[in-house]
């Protein structure tokens, strides 16, 4: 286990909603990693249950908390599940004008180039997000491949390396180191595995003693990923354990019901090296709150309350301007 550096997971899929946010502390810099949560909009057919607005609200006060302490926020790319954007929705998103300014207001923000290696989609949340939230920050700097140094830690920035597959139609990222003496945490952010091999040799090369990983969508495979990507990534996660001595295993991942099974030969590389594999809810030694895949049982054994069924009448607009009623 890390001395130096203390990682504290803020949001994630086994804490119920649809996020990597993680708090990182040494004793020279506190930096909060993608302050962003969503919800799935649909899922089975159904859309968020009462439940995963509950979750969502918890992770947000658990992020507001972390953002007073923090020093360094930093934003490996522009999905809603990465950061918090300055318009309303308390539908999906949790968010408005005055979160996004709570989290990011004299900070000191690291952030993933809007200009280069980016989708359209990304390119326009990038360039608003640096308009609203991002203008708040005491200082924003672009990161692709960039180090820079706190006392004796350092926070590194990769390269922009693939969501996901090569050429990835979801764009480019950038993984986070944070070192200090001889210790590395590495948060990869949505590598997805990762399905693309260079990113695994980056991922390998750091040499960290903790590794904080987003797994494959498998959920998704044979639809709009494909088998042998989603296959891949599997197989490098298995590297990952096999190399590395904590993995906290997260995110699209954790959206398939039978994700544990699915992840078995991973499980028993870490096992075989005597290294660990775990979520971020047990890293924080709470039990698994996998809600989005639940979604369907949720709906039939939890029935909604007179006012959430009027609020899911409302047009998704109106929703979005409106806090559930929880």
């Amino acid at each position: 286990m890390l001395r130096r550096i203390r990682v504290v997971p803020l949001a994630a899929e086994s804490l119920g909603v649809r996020s990597m946010c993680t708090y990182v502390e040494t004793p020279d810099v506190k930096v909060l990693l993608d302050a962003g949560v969503s919800l799935g909009p649909n899922r089975f057919g159904f859309p968020p249950h009462p439940r995963e607005y509950e979750a969502m609200a918890e992770c947000r006060e658990r992020i507001a908390r972390a953002a007073d302490k923090a020093e360094v926020v930093t934003l490996s790319h522009y999905h809603f599940d990465h950061h918090t954007p300055s318009f309303e929705d308390w539908c999906y998103n949790w968010s408005s004008a005055e979160i996004a300014r709570q989290i990011y207001e004299g900070k000191t923000l690291l952030v993933k180039n809007y200009r280069a290696m980016v989708n359209f989609s990304q390119r326009r949340r990038g360039w608003m997000f640096a308009k609203t939230g991002g203008k708040h920050a005491e200082r924003l700097e672009i990161a692709d491949g960039k180090t820079f140094e706190f006392g004796n830690t350092k926070i590194k920035f990769s390269e922009p390396v693939f969501h996901g597959s090569e050429h990835s139609p979801l764009g480019w990222l950038l993984m986070t180191t944070i070192e200090t003496e001889d210790e590395k945490a590495l948060f990869t952010s949505d590598v997805q595995g990762p399905m693309h091999d260079p990113t695994l040799k980056l991922i390998l090369a750091e040499k960290p003693q903790l590794v904080i990983v987003g797994g494959p969508p498998l959920y998704l495979a044979g639809l709009h990923v494909s088998e042998k990507d989603a296959q891949r990534g599997m197989r490098n996660l298995e590297e990952v354990a096999k190399t590395v001595p904590t993995t906290i295993l997260e995110h699209h991942i954790l959206r398939h019901e039978r994700w544990r099974e699915l992840s078995q030969p991973i499980l028993d590389a870490a096992l075989k090296a005597g290294h660990i594999v775990v979520t971020a809810a047990e890293f924080a030694g709470e039990e698994n709150n996998l809600l989005e895949y639940q979604r369907r049982q949720l709906y039939e054994n939890e029935p909604l309350s007179p006012e959430f069924q009027k609020w899911m009448k409302l047009p998704v607009l109106n929703r979005k301007k409106v806090r559930p009623p929880i």
